[in-house]
């Protein structure tokens, strides 16, 4: 049988190898459904593992998937380590969309590049407003922030929907819920011809190594972590919970708003009602792989995309349902959580019948010969 023993401290190897024991037993899983679908597994490991690394085109359509993911989720990191559970980047994603968008579509063709700035600050703005309501509530009425948060994401759809199909759709666009294209001097602009990815990687790369510098070398970033995981202890150092609070807020919210701005006025170069690509959610998962440390979410951000094109490989060259790509995240999720148990925890394995009940020890009786 088995028995899980508690282990005296948690264990700094697990602390590391659980995120790569979580992708293998997700990869063996993976295997069993590809069988039980009647797909060649190899095939299909091949769509998911390989195929996305095999081109320099490849890896640039990979580099321009993972963006979003690493750049969402390292503001996310910074919630989760204050200990502020922001589950709705997904709607401050969309809000950096709209507002960028919006400052997108004031561009005319004599605009000059000096408005490429301006809309990712405005993307900026936008998430950083959607954020900055959840923290309000939070800090004002003391409102759950993962409930806020999250119902806040359909509200920034509602409100995306509104605008494509009426304010700002396109006269000229044949009745389709979208705005127009945006000019070319919107453009991010790219790193190289003959490829899609642009400068976001590079603000995303950036963007680690600053939170690295943040989080683990500055006595800002351990004030942060203190307040939000100790607050009695934060505040008897003088720290404010509060402050901590609205910086992990505003940061995650401005890092989502920062990933829609890169999105629209990158690779889509418009808005559309599919802007919302679940890039916020799946920054969760992103951001617990990685161990909320900055060097482990750009891996985990770069095998999150992996999943995301594999999915829409497995589509078209397959013939199997797009949600696989759900399915994989999903199970990469469960399965991290599961070897998680490890660090706190050891296996042993024991028989019950092995060992007998040592036999009571004599009672001498007073007179017994």
């Amino acid at each position: 049988m088995i028995k899980l023993q508690a282990r005296p401290e948690a264990s700094r190897f697990w602390t590391y190898a659980s995120p790569v024991l979580a992708l293998l037993v997700t990869v063996v899983l993976g295997v069993l459904l590809f069988v039980a679908l009647g797909k060649d597994p190899v095939r299909g490991l091949q769509v998911f593992f390989w195929e996305p690394l095999k081109s320099p085109y490849a890896i640039g359509e990979l580099m321009v998937k993972a963006t979003p993911l690493l750049i969402i989720a390292l503001g996310l990191s910074v919630c989760f380590r204050s200990n502020v559970w922001n589950i709705g980047a997904e709607g401050q994603f969309v809000m950096g969309a709209i507002a960028a968008g919006g400052v997108a579509l004031l561009a005319s063709k004599t605009t000059g590049p000096w408005i490429v700035p301006l809309i990712l600050l405005a993307g900026v703005a936008g998430g950083m407003l959607w954020s900055g309501i959840t923290a309000l509530l939070r800090d004002r009425f003391n409102a759950n922030e993962i409930l806020v948060s999250l119902m806040l994401v359909y509200v920034a759809d509602m409100l995306l929907g509104y605008l494509v199909f009426g304010p700002w759709k396109d006269p000229n666009g044949y009745n389709f819920p979208q705005t127009k294209t945006f000019e070319a001097v919107t453009q991010i602009p790219r790193l190289m011809q003959g490829s899609r990815v642009n400068i976001g990687i590079v603000l995303a790369l950036v963007g680690a190594a600053g939170l690295w510098m943040f989080m683990f070398r500055t006595f800002a970033g351990f004030r942060q972590e203190v307040s939000g995981l100790a607050p009695a202890a934060a505040r008897y150092a003088g720290f404010s919970s509060r402050r901590a609070l609205w910086v992990a807020l505003l940061v995650s919210g401005g890092a989502a708003g920062l990933a829609g701005a890169l999105e629209v006025a990158g690779p889509i170069g418009q808005l559309t009602p599919y802007v919302p690509a679940g890039y916020g959610f799946a920054a969760i998962i992103v951001a617990f792989v990685g161990r909320l440390h900055p060097v482990g979410v750009v891996f985990s951000a770069i095998l999150m995309s992996m999943f995301y094109i594999g999915g829409e490989l497995a589509q078209s060259r397959l013939g199997l349902p797009k949600s696989l790509t759900g399915v994989f995240q999903g199970l990469l999720l469960f399965n991290l959580l599961a070897c998680d148990t490890l660090m706190a925890y050891r296996i042993r394995f024991f028989n019950p019948l092995g060992s007998t009940a040592a036999p009571p020890p004599a009672v001498a009786v007073k007179g017994a010969r």
